[in-house]
């Protein structure tokens, strides 16, 4: 009988431990909340020259405060420019000379758009594109820059 008590919060344990690694992996991957849907949101498009490494369901931030997750990114056949799909929480609106910007948090750290509003009094409607736009800056470009320019010192 103590056998199988042991064995019976062993097991209990045990799951407990999957349950929290499982949760603890959701959590870093960056998977967003399950109870929340699509139909709390509306959609804005950006244009940049460079994504950088930008992912889809990466964070669109004001503030440092998240308000919406990149969808999708395409590349505009006519332009030739990155075009970012972004899910923002209805809750949020922004004029329509807004601006987004591609930043990284930390050195190397994961990429995310950051969006600030500008001071038009009209905003952006469902399927509103973002005019105002800074592309990624590139850790590789920047070195070769600086070395570039070191070599022809």
């Amino acid at each position: 009988m103590k056998r199988m008590s042991l064995d019976f919060f062993v097991g209990v344990f045990v799951l407990i431990g999957i349950i929290c690694i499982a949760f603890l992996s959701l959590r870093v991957a960056g998977v967003s909340d399950f109870s929340k849907n699509s139909s709390g949101t509306y959609t804005l498009y950006a244009n940049f020259n460079n994504i950088g490494s930008l992912k889809v369901d990466a964070p669109v931030k004001v503030s440092g405060f998240i308000v919406g997750r990149v969808n999708g990114i395409r590349l505009d056949p006519k332009t030739y420019q990155a075009q970012v799909i972004m899910n923002i929480d209805k809750d949020y609106k922004f004029s329509t000379d807004a601006s987004a910007q591609i930043l990284t948090t930390g050195l190397l750290g994961e990429q995310y758009i950051g969006l600030q509003s500008g001071a038009d009094t009209q905003y952006l409607a469902n399927g509103g594109n973002i005019q105002i736009t800074s592309s990624a800056m590139v850790l590789e470009d920047l070195i070769s820059k600086f070395m570039t320019n070191m070599s022809s010192k």
